[in-house]
């Protein structure tokens, strides 16, 4: 396997010519002020036929979200689609009459979606096995990941965005809480779900007359009290309803918080406060939820660039240590005849401004995806454009519209795409295609008149 992805990948370099750029594409580009030194791309039929395109293949640039290409495309390989992740619930002590003497134990495995709902799937599960009060402490094992430190605020100092939440052995929820903000006669209304017990939502939103929604999101404001969430600010009567995605709780902090109201309200007893510790070779294992399988998460990392499951996974291919997994990624590259010397990993989901890869190697990673024997997974866990994910309101009236399935990326500064296209010829085609520049943002009309020339079979 690894000496035909080599012979693909040896003429994939052998037959890439510097075709022209197109003059769409060229115009696009400098429309928006982007100089061509700040752009690099690769596109290209699959079946190795002329012509191709190619401008700066060698330049290491940062890629945003799409460095997931990789961390998902070795995730797959080296762990297997069908590989799923264990949240156990354990105790010291056997259950007597219903009660447990002694603290109940969480394990977690570095489940990159450990949800709400599938915490109250496994509370239900033990409140049927028959365990109804728990006289110690919530105890949270986290040894499947080495510990690190995490600051939230250190990548833009946005640190209640949820992108900004750490990788946790026993994450909960993605660490956030999801708000909906509606109005209501002459009020602004505030709901949130999970909301952890003892902590209260408290609503001091002001309700504006503008029929025009806006940025609304950028104009509240969230602060963390003691037993608070305090949502302060002004919410435009135009904006309906809306979903607000909140990090800054701990993620002990909620996912006790949490476990304490579902158990209660389950008809069980506990009032222990949280704390980390290590499950004992003897445990009893009680109950166990378990996550879907890989190949079905990395449809939500990579359709939705979601940034902490992305971290999650790059963490858990190094057994808990991000720099085993950096190790782990080189060494499955080597074993596929791929050499990336450029390439800079920080946490595997290109949420960074250390990250770099070239376009060219972008390239060969779809050569050898297309290859793998997952690749209807990895395909599949790539945004339809236009159709869904992150590419869902993009490419809208273009005939590459449900016909490329398309890796975004996006970071202040940064845009790039990456992924497959079927032109209306009936040929596959790849393109990566990368900007670096302040007016990077402009650059979505340059990704559209590229796939538009790709799909229509341009010379």
């Amino acid at each position: 396997m690894a000496r035909t992805l080599a012979f693909l990948v040896l003429l994939f370099l052998t037959q890439l010519s510097h075709a022209a750029l197109p003059a769409a594409v060229a115009q696009a580009l400098k429309t928006a002020g982007i100089p061509m030194q700040a752009v690099a791309f690769v596109a290209r039929p699959l079946d190795g036929a002329q012509p191709s395109l190619s401008h700066q293949p060698d330049v290491p640039l940062n890629p945003a979200s799409l460095m997931k290409l990789l961390t998902t495309l070795a995730a797959l390989e080296t762990l297997g689609p069908a590989t799923s992740w264990k949240t156990e619930a354990l105790a010291g002590v056997p259950i007597e009459n219903g009660v447990l003497k002694g603290g109940l134990i969480l394990r977690g495995s570095g489940d990159p979606k450990f949800t709400y709902d599938r915490l109250w799937l496994l509370l239900r599960e033990l409140r049927a096995r028959g365990l109804k009060e728990i006289q110690g402490d919530l105890v949270l094992d986290l040894t499947a990941f080495a510990p690190a430190e995490h600051d939230p605020a250190a990548f833009d100092g946005k640190p209640l965005r949820p992108y900004n939440v750490g990788p946790d052995a026993l994450l909960f929820n993605f660490a956030t809480v999801h708000l909906t903000l509606w109005t209501e006669g002459n009020a602004a209304r505030l709901m949130g779900e999970p909301v952890p017990m003892g902590v209260e939502l408290v609503n001091r939103l002001q309700l504006t007359n503008s029929t025009v929604c806006g940025e609304w999101r950028e104009r509240l404001e969230a602060r963390f009290a003691p037993g608070q969430i305090i949502i302060t600010g002004p919410f435009p009567i135009g904006c309906g309803e809306k979903r607000w995605h909140l990090a800054g709780l701990p993620n002990a902090t909620l996912l006790h918080g949490v476990f304490t109201r579902l158990w209660r309200e389950l008809g069980g007893e506990f009032s222990g406060p949280v704390r980390e510790g290590t499950a004992p070779p003897n445990a009893l294992l009680l109950a166990t939820s378990e996550s879907p399988a890989l190949g079905e998460l990395v449809r939500d990392i990579n359709k939705y660039s979601n940034n902490v499951m992305a971290r999650q996974l790059f963490i858990k291919l190094g057994a808990g240590d991000t720099a085993q997994a950096n190790q782990i990624i080189r060494s499955w590259l080597a074993r596929k005849g791929l050499d990336f010397p450029e390439l800079v990993l920080e946490n595997g989901a290109g949420l960074s401004r250390q990250e770099r890869i070239t376009a060219g190697h972008l390239a060969q990673l779809l050569v050898a995806g297309w290859a793998s024997a997952v690749m209807p997974e990895f395909v599949a866990s790539l945004p339809i454009a236009a159709i869904d994910g992150t590419a869902k309101k993009k490419f809208n009236g273009s005939g590459s519209a449900g016909q490329a399935h398309l890796k975004t990326g996006s970071l202040e500064g940064v845009r790039g795409i990456a992924g497959y296209l079927l032109d209306r010829h009936g040929r596959r085609h790849l393109v990566v295609f990368m900007v670096n520049h302040p007016k990077a943002g402009e650059a979505q009309p340059a990704f559209d008149a590229l796939l538009e020339g790709l799909w229509r079979g341009d010379d």
